[in-house]
């Protein structure tokens, strides 16, 4: 899977897509609904700047701003000032390139 088309038109399936990444894991899980399984992805993976990057994300939609500072900086990133939705596609365009 390399586009953001391909990616979004998984969320229609019940788990992700084969051979993700941890990162790309939680935002397909935070997408579909399920909030605390993507947190649980990153946690898996601290100190990876893309899963540090998806934290960052995930504690910046619950509205915590302060613990999503710390995810930003430990990310090498500044806080996103691009709406959620945005970010999050910024995150899954950037980690896909990637992929």
């Amino acid at each position: 899977m390399t586009t953001i088309d391909d990616f979004r038109n998984s969320l229609s399936a019940a788990a992700p897509p084969p051979g993700l990444g941890l990162a790309l894991q939680a935002l397909w899980w935070v997408r579909h609904g399920d909030w605390d399984r993507a947190h649980e992805c990153v946690q898996q993976r601290e100190g990876d700047r893309d899963c540090d990057w998806v934290h960052a994300h995930l504690h910046r939609q619950e509205g915590d701003m302060t613990n999503a500072g710390g995810w930003y900086r430990r990310a090498g990133q500044s806080v996103s000032s691009l709406s959620l939705p945005d970010e999050w596609t910024l995150l899954a365009t950037e980690m896909l390139s990637r992929q």
